[in-house]
């Protein structure tokens, strides 16, 4: 565990001087603006007034304030600014914002940004240099496009639970939200690149990312066996379509993987294990083979692994060069020495709860590496500080605030 104070060196970040507003709520979008926030960018969280951002308040278990801890987890490094867009005074302030603004990240429904009048044909016009994100769950044109979009959903209608589980299971979707997160960090892929591109041209330009989409661009290994055989694929369990044995085994004390990925593995691992006839039997000559008996495959592996402990196993497969692991929980992947080591989790300062836990920085960069700058922002705790930014104050400010700019 890695205690990371606010500002924990001065070292320029890549991001620094760009400046984002994130006018998205819950997942794939806020954890978006966030990989921009480690970077160095100015990420604006442009929330709704009362509530902001309804992760605020979701989760079963509750932290010392009202904000949750999935909510904690994924605004770092963001300042944040209630407005009523709803409103003519809400939408003045966020077209001023949108004035200093390099990025735009939004996940609203199709549509529901141009009824509001701050889609990108709009902004535009505003801000020509601007780089504006729609994160949706089916992309913005289309026969699904009105759908609301989930992870859920996504996952069920890409095609990616369909080859999750068991053979002879129900449906089950992957354990983590994969088509959130995937669609978050295509949309990041997409933002730079523009963003890039914008330093060349002057000239923004608008990125339509969803989760199917993303979902379904995680699938190589089965649409490949599917574009090349004309076979569906099938649940696996923990099996793959590339190679055999590779997949959970079962130990005297539960289970563990390895993975015998090629023929000069699959040799060794016969030896090492004491099982040479295998190596030699028909079923099992060539990696197509092993694919396709992969169940008696692992049957035969099994009856010698229940001889020893999943520990055992993994320490004698890996002392022989075979890949091989445990299936950690959780907490022992983040306690483990490795995880220890490649500080995938810290805390962060926070004025309420005192300190809150975050996930590491999955990519480490080594020249400039990424810095908590700022806690979790509370709900509107920088609409004083962003409105003296703008120039805003006086009966200019009052007028907003009668207008409804900052109340729901």
């Amino acid at each position: 565990m890695t205690k990371t104070p606010i500002n924990a060196n001065s070292v320029p970040l890549p991001l620094a001087g760009v400046r984002v507003l994130d006018v998205s709520q819950v997942m794939a979008g806020p954890y978006c603006c966030m990989l921009l926030a480690d970077l160095g960018a100015d990420v604006i969280k442009v929330e709704p007034p009362g509530t902001g951002d309804q992760t605020r308040g979701a989760m079963s278990f509750k932290m010392k304030g009202s904000d949750s801890m999935g909510f904690l987890n994924m605004n770092r490094n963001k300042r944040s600014i209630t407005l009523n867009l709803k409103t003519d005074a809400g939408k003045k302030v966020f077209f001023e914002l949108v004035k200093t603004a390099d990025i735009l990240v939004e996940n609203y429904r199709p549509g529901v940004m141009k009824k509001l009048g701050i889609d990108y044909p709009s902004l535009q016009k505003i801000n020509p240099g601007l780089v504006y994100a729609s994160i949706s769950g089916f992309g913005q044109t289309g026969p699904w496009a009105d759908r609301p979009g989930f992870d859920l959903m996504a996952q069920a209608m890409s095609g990616v639970m369909s080859v999750t589980g068991y053979p002879d299971g129900p449906p089950v979707k992957a354990g983590v939200p994969v088509a959130d997160i995937g669609c978050a960090l295509f949309a990041v892929y997409g933002i730079l690149s523009a963003y890039i591109g914008k330093a060349k041209t002057g000239q923004g330009q608008f990125i339509d990312a969803s989760l199917f989409d993303s979902a379904l661009a995680f699938s190589i290994w089965d649409t490949a066996q599917y574009w090349g055989t004309g076979v569906e694929p099938e649940k696996l369990g923990t099996a793959n379509h590339m190679s055999a044995p590779y997949q959970a085994m079962k130990a005297s004390d539960g289970y563990f993987v390895m993975g015998a990925t090629n023929q000069k593995l699959w040799k060794l691992l016969c030896e090492k294990i004491g099982r040479i006839e295998l190596y030699e039997d028909d079923r099992f000559k060539t990696n197509p083979l092993r694919l396709a008996n992969r169940v008696e495959l692992a049957s035969e592996l099994e009856k010698t692994f229940v001889t020893k402990t999943s520990e055992e196993w993994v320490d004698l497969l890996l002392a022989e060069g075979i890949p091989a692991g445990p299936i950690n929980t959780y907490p022992q992947a983040f306690n483990s020495e490795h995880g220890r080591h490649r500080k995938m989790r810290m805390e962060i300062d926070h004025p309420i709860e005192g300190t809150v836990p975050n996930i590491g920085f999955a990519v480490k960069m080594m020249g400039t590496p990424q810095q908590i700058r700022k806690h979790p922002p509370l709900l509107g705790e920088h609409n004083a500080e962003l409105l003296k930014e703008l120039g805003i104050a006086g009966e200019e400010l009052k007028a907003l605030e009668e207008g409804g700019a900052f109340r729901s």
